[in-house]
């Protein structure tokens, strides 16, 4: 029997190597100046951010090079660093799997292992932005307020430390410091994380840290530095064992930290960049004045459809968002819930074409490849519900419009946290208010009326107005009646 040869390792000198039938970079890597400095690289960043810069220096080559900063873990510079950066990005969908090897990932740097080489990094002349995705919990805010957490105890040692930060935040107004002492304009500071008005929140922590040291610093950062709001939007699963040797099976080489995505993707910034920016519109993405309308089309649309999908298909038997839409019953919901409901409370700027997004959502939720679960959106609903559904139910009230499918989605959730399915089976309920969602299903023992009374009692997901309006308490109270009689599959097609 042979005996297997392992694969070489991918690097800049096997590049050659892979079949042509994958994508590499055609740019030379050498010539290549840092000029983006991303706090957090991990696998969104490498799949999105990255991916759309390594699109444009095919096109466009520019000072743009990407040194990525891990603020925690050494894992994707012990995994990338012996590949001179170089890793593949796995596009799958239904038709397969489609590899390009991305090349603007130039350094790797730990932070805790070398504060003061991320700080001279972030303070050289070519770097003119510095990007983030810490996820909410690394801007040590309060994320009812959006303000800075100031006894948060990394927040305390990076002002005791400016020289050894530890958090992005501290990094940043550090670097900003030195950069100021010395003359050079400041970067533009780009939040890619997946929260509302990121670069709102992002200025506002960063003009109280910088104030907190000292307050003429703090009016500079607040009237230099730029922090343009952005949204993020690509599924990016974690990469699993079976992922890096299939992908390494067909490069021929071994890619030890590959990322596997769908073809969807989107990123809509904010046009705020004094010092320079790439020309990322030339690669797809979104370059506007004003964010937010993007933001509320996402949460309504992607979000709200989502929720939708997640507890009415699991309550149906679905496993993922996939097996749910390929039901004609539930796409056809989904579809009519976009168009004839959610979708008219949007206002979107002239250009934006919605029509365009809607059939690109269709086909990202039936994409089979990605086996994202109903269970897992279903998750946090107290949190999710406000946005997603009461806030367009709110508006749809407001123009004394119908809000059927609408209240179908709230219905579905209120009969999901009962508890037990329709095979009279445990729900692993996850959220916040588990507790009390487990106490209310309890007390009101599978009666729909009492369970709809009593679930509309939590102001802090209805709030005071939706409880006392009719118009919202009817549908709702109606359609979770059907769906305990009937059954969601049933109810479902009867409503699309």
């Amino acid at each position: 029997m042979p005996i297997a040869v392992p694969l070489k390792r991918l690097t800049a000198s096997s590049l050659s190597s892979p079949p042509t039938a994958v994508a590499k970079p055609a740019y030379d890597r050498e010539d290549l100046e840092i000029g983006i400095v991303h706090l957090g690289v991990g696998a969104f960043q490498r799949a999105h951010q990255a991916a759309y810069t390594d699109a444009l220096l095919e096109k466009q080559f520019g000072p743009w090079g990407i040194a990525g900063v891990s603020l925690r873990s050494p894992d994707t510079r012990d995994a990338l660093e012996p590949q001179d950066g170089l890793y593949t990005v796995a596009v799958r969908d239904a038709e397969g799997e489609r590899l390009r090897v991305i090349g603007c990932l130039l350094e790797l740097l730990v932070a805790h292992e070398g504060p003061e080489a991320v700080l001279e990094r972030m303070c050289r002349p070519s770097v003119r932005i510095v990007t983030l995705t810490v996820t909410e919990k690394g801007y040590c805010h309060d994320p009812a307020t959006g303000a800075l957490n100031e006894d948060h105890p990394d927040i305390r040692h990076d002002l005791e430390n400016p020289g050894r930060p530890r958090t992005a935040i501290g990094f940043l107004v550090e670097a900003l410091a030195r950069r100021r002492a010395a003359g050079l304009a400041p970067f533009t500071v780009l939040s890619c994380d997946n929260l509302p008005s990121n670069g709102d929140t992002v200025a506002r922590i960063l003009r109280r840290f910088a104030e907190l040291r000292d307050a003429g610093f703090g009016a500079w950062v607040a009237e230099a530095v730029a922090c343009p709001n952005s949204m993020v939007d690509r599924i990016v699963p974690a990469t699993t064992e079976a992922d890096r040797a299939r992908v390494s099976q067909t490069l021929g080489v071994q890619d030890a930290w590959p990322v596997v995505t769908e073809p969807f993707t989107q990123w809509v910034v904010e046009d705020r960049f004094p010092a320079g920016r790439p020309a990322w519109e030339t690669v797809g993405v979104e370059l506007v004045a004003d964010v937010h309308p993007y933001e509320t089309m996402k949460l309504r649309l992607l979000n709200g459809s989502h929720s939708t999908i997640a507890y009415l298909g699991y309550l149906a038997g679905y496993e993922t968002v996939s097996d749910t839409m390929a039901d004609p019953a539930f796409a056809t919901l989904v579809r009519n819930l976009m168009d004839n409901e959610t979708g008219p409370t949007l206002h979107m700027p002239p250009g934006a074409d919605m029509a365009q997004y809607k059939d690109a959502l269709i086909a990202r939720f039936r994409n089979p490849a990605l086996r994202h679960r109903t269970w897992q959106i279903a998750m946090d609903g107290t949190q999710k519900l406000p946005q997603r559904l009461l806030n367009p139910i709110r508006d749809r009230l407001a123009a004394e419009q119908p809000i059927d499918r609408l209240a179908l989605a709230v219905a579905a959730w209120m009969r999901y946290v009962a508890g037990i399915d329709e095979k009279a089976q445990p729900i692993d309920v996850r959220d916040p208010l588990a507790p009390r969602l487990a106490e209310i299903a309890a007390s009101t023992a599978g009666d729909p009326d009492r369970l709809a009374e009593a679930l509309f009692g939590l102001t802090a997901v209805f709030g005071e107005d939706l409880p006392r309006d009719p118009r919202f308490t009817g549908p709702v109270a109606a359609a979770l009646k059907r769906l305990f009689a009937e059954g969601a599959r049933a109810v479902v097609a009867a409503t699309a």
